[in-house]
Formats: C-alpha cells, sequence, structure tokens
C-alpha cells in the first residue's frame, strides 16, 4: 500500500519547479493532486503530463475568490481536501536603501497572505469534513536568518515559520497537522533570475553567485527538487501524525537548528 493512498492533495505553484515535483511523488504514493496555479493554461498541460490522477486548477493566492474556488473545485472533484501545500512563492533582492514598496507589498502579498489565506480556506474545508489533514508550508533557510540584499525574502520566509508554529498549535485540535519545510538553495530554472539580480548588486559575472553558493553547500552541490520529496511525502503521510508546528531543514547542511 503506497503512503497516500486515496488522499487528495492540492499544491499551489505547482505547474513547474518544486511543486511539480511534489505533485509527481503524491501520485506515485496514491494519491490525486490539484495542480493550482495562476497560469491556467501551463498547470492544465502539466496535469496532461502527470496522467489520469493530476487535475488543473487555476488559483490566484492572492485573491480570496480565487483561493474558494479552488479549494471549492477540489471538494467537488474528489470529495474532499486531505493535504495542502503553499508552495506558490515570488523572490526579489535590493540593498535596504534600494527596497520599493511595491516588492515588499507584492511579496507578503503572495509568499505570507498567500499562504496564510489558502492556510484558512483549506483549514475550514478540513475542519467542515471532519478527517483532520496536512498542511505544508513552504519555508526557506532564508527565514533562518538575514541577508544583507534579501532582507524583504528572508522576512516573508521567518514569517511562515512563525505561521506555521501558530496555526499548527491551533488547528491540530481538529486533526489538521501544520508543518513546514526549509530548503536550502534549490537548482531550478528560478536560480537563473536570482543569479542576475546578485550578479547586477554584486557586480558579479553572470553564473558566478550560484557556482559559489553550490560549493558553499556542506554537501557539495545544490539542492535539486527531488531532495525535497521525501520530506514532503513523509509530513503529507500518517507517519508525521504526531508532528505539530515544526520546520524541517532539508539544505545539505547549510543551516543547523
Amino acid at each position: 500500500m503506497s503512503r497516500l493512498d486515496g488522499k487528495s492533495a492540492l499544491i499551489t505553484g505547482s505547474a513547474r519547479g518544486i511543486g511539480r515535483v511534489f505533485a509527481e511523488a503524491y501520485i506515485r504514493e496514491g494519491a490525486t493532486v490539484a495542480i493550482a496555479d495562476i497560469n491556467l493554461e501551463r498547470a492544465q498541460q502539466t496535469a496532461s503530463e502527470l496522467g489520469a490522477s493530476a487535475y488543473a486548477v487555476r488559483m490566484d493566492v492572492t485573491d480570496q475568490t480565487s483561493i474558494d474556488a479552488a479549494i471549492a473545485a477540489v471538494e467537488e472533484k474528489t470529495g474532499g481536501l486531505d493535504i495542502l501545500v503553499n508552495n506558490a512563492a515570488l523572490f526579489d533582492l535590493a540593498p535596504i536603501v534600494e527596497i520599493t514598496r511595491q516588492s515588499y507589498d507584492t511579496l507578503f502579498s503572495i509568499n505570507v497572505a498567500g499562504s496564510l489565506f489558502t492556510m484558512q480556506a483549506a483549514a475550514k474545508s478540513m475542519i467542515t469534513r471532519g478527517k483532520g489533514g496536512k498542511i505544508i508550508n513552504m519555508a526557506s533557510q532564508a527565514g533562518r536568518r538575514g541577508e544583507a540584499l534579501v532582507a524583504v525574502y528572508c522576512a516573508t520566509k521567518a514569517a511562515i515559520i512563525s505561521l506555521t508554529q501558530s496555526a499548527g498549535l491551533d488547528l491540530i485540535k481538529y486533526g489538521i497537522n501544520v508543518n513546514a519545510i526549509a530548503p536550502g538553495v534549490v537548482d531550478g530554472e528560478h536560480w537563473d533570475g536570482v543569479d542576475a539580480l546578485f550578479a547586477k548588486h554584486e557586480n558579479r559575472p553572470l553564473g558566478e553567485k550560484k557556482k559559489l553558493v553550490g560549493e558553499a553547500v556542506p554537501f557539495g552541490r545544490m539542492g535539486r527538487a527531488e531532495d525535497l520529496t521525501g520530506m514532503a511525502v513523509f509530513l503529507a503521510s500518517a507517519e508525521a501524525d504526531y508532528i505539530v508546528a515544526q520546520t524541517y531543514n532539508v539544505d545539505g547542511g547549510n543551516w543547523m537548528s
């Protein structure tokens, strides 16, 4: 028997990247997965590639109506939601004296408010159904410490760790486990943009920051999305029933706590 047999999951921002890899892992473990993404066409393409256990849902985590509609779509499709992964997020960086209110508002709207109000909608659905559930928030090593150029993003991920603690303590009485994963540096197409921002603000050639960051990981390389799937499946499974309000580092040894 697979670890997520018969479970219904929704993963935000899962048309590509880490979210897509999580969806693949959940499907392998027997779950049905809603590929929730603001880009419906890309979500539909991903769902078609993943097979009959995946389906696409358009979801804008900055829009409450969109969040509620996505949860309702999952309820209608599968009878209820068992697992939520709050994966959708945005990155930006700038020196303190160059941070704009627009960047601040955008990152907090997506990374923090998006996660909070998606978690709230999922929890309401799970409470009404009465079968408990699992909520997994995506934090980051950036939430464990500040970085000179990454103040706002770091602050959003620190907020995720805190929200995970508070929500975990509040929702466990309903049988809903809330925990988080804190990846380190994870390779992928998004890192091209991250590298370009560092190149701009640190006067580096393209590719140098990514190379240095990878070399600095004690494990010896940057992470891959696949490195995170073991924790993602574990926290979604019955094996994690007694785990509440924790944030797990999966980062090749970058941070110890």
